[in-house]
């Protein structure tokens, strides 16, 4: 059993290329097997932005769930679903609009920077306000304590923390609660219970910071306890109740190193992308037609790779020995473009191999790509249903 749970989603508003790759599906591969995780289709997410044209996102779906399974994301180790057939998210997020003030919603920093840059579509809607919060509830509805996310999406873990908190607070008075906390202190153990409690008094009784965190640190190494039982016996540590809602850690993934065609980031929006199971031919002819150092007029014209697009994609694909004989072979003008690029061809060709392969499989036969998604809604559906179990009755929502 894995102590952690990693939750992340991708919107699905086009085919993803290779900057998907090497900037969020890498990790994925990588988390899965350190990590317990879910990776869900964040369809409602593409609606803040794409509510005009839906038909964008129903396209998406499905290409985008193959182009996970083709880049190696692992369905026996990786729970996969579609966020609107866990309609859960939907309650949750509701229930925690009741409780959110209004300027955290407008301080989150993307909320104005989308705004000002998606200046083409008409975003004054609750929905995009409000997605920060449904995001929060993809989140806090799976228990999820360790999101990977780049520095521009650190905020909205912040934020989330402070909903978990907030929620918590106001409602997190379990029936019961001393008891089980105690039942859960039995489980670890007589010698790692006796340090609990000890730690635990140190803190309550002389407010030794310390011990807080010795005891955080404690709780956080043990692999056999539920999330449940974790976050009673935080709770219990620090005086309070039972932590409904766990609040998440940030987990700062590397910044995509993965340029365009023409040097900027890859992106759609910029044309300069090479799609994760786009055809030879076509990755051939865009890579041999990218541009190159101007300096370069003719072929016996020395240049300088610094300047050059091609070279960033060596940054990515080469190794030492390739990346000096480009160096030396432009500025002395020892070799030809093409020549330069062929290497990079062969590299990015190599790499989509066995995505095509896999991919395949799936192409071949959809109903395998549905039953994947299908038996990750219902185990997605299992956890998000415990969750809304207890907040629920936190919230005196359980009349029957």
């Amino acid at each position: 059993m894995y102590a952690d749970r990693i939750l992340s989603g991708m919107r699905p508003t086009g085919s993803l290329h290779l900057g998907h790759y090497h900037g969020v599906l890498k990790n994925w591969i990588k988390l899965q097997h350190e990590y317990e995780c879910l990776f869900f289709v964040a369809d409602w997410h593409a609606l803040t932005t794409h509510y005009d044209s839906p038909q964008i996102i129903e396209a998406s779906v499905w290409d985008m769930v193959i182009d996970w399974l083709a880049a190696g994301v692992d369905p026996a180790h990786a729970t996969l679903f579609i966020q609107s057939k866990v309609p859960e998210h939907a309650e949750l997020h509701l229930l925690l609009s009741m409780i959110t003030p209004l300027g955290w919603l407008e301080r989150v920093p993307t909320y104005k920077d989308q705004q000002e840059k998606l200046t083409e579509k008409d975003l004054s809607t609750y929905g995009f306000l409000g997605y920060p919060l449904l995001q929060s509830a993809d989140i806090l509805i799976y228990r999820a304590n360790r999101v990977p996310v780049g520095e521009d999406q650190v905020p909205h873990i912040e934020f989330t923390r402070e909903m978990a908190r907030r929620f918590n607070h106001l409602y997190g008075r379990e029936l019961g609660f001393e008891e089980k906390a105690e039942a859960a202190v039995k489980k670890l153990g007589s010698k790692k219970g006796r340090l609990y409690e000890e730690l635990r008094t140190r803190y309550q009784e002389q407010g030794d910071d310390e011990a807080l965190e010795s005891a955080h640190a404690l709780l956080n190494e043990l692999q056999n306890l539920t999330i449940v039982d974790r976050e009673r016996l935080f709770g219990y540590l620090e005086g309070g109740g039972k932590m409904i809602l766990v609040e998440p850690q940030s987990m700062l993934t590397p910044a995509s190193r993965m340029p365009g065609l023409d040097g900027q980031k890859m992106s759609k929006s910029y044309n300069n992308i090479i799609g994760l199971r786009e055809d030879p031919e076509t990755v051939m002819k865009k890579i041999r037609t990218m541009p190159t150092d101007p300096a370069r007029v003719r072929r016996t014209d020395p240049g300088d790779p610094g300047k050059c697009p091609v070279w960033q994609l060596h940054n990515v694909y080469s190794n030492d020995a390739t990346r000096e004989w480009v160096q030396k072979g432009c500025k002395s003008a020892g070799i030809g473009c093409l020549e330069c690029k062929q290497p990079i061809v062969d590299a990015v060709l190599e790499e989509q191999k066995p995505m095509q392969e896999r991919a395949q499989v799936y192409l071949d036969d959809p109903t395998l790509v549905r039953n994947i998604i299908a038996d990750g809604c219902e185990k997605a559906r299992k956890l998000a249903s415990e969750t809304m179990r207890d907040v629920r009755e936190a919230m005196g929502l359980s009349y029957l």
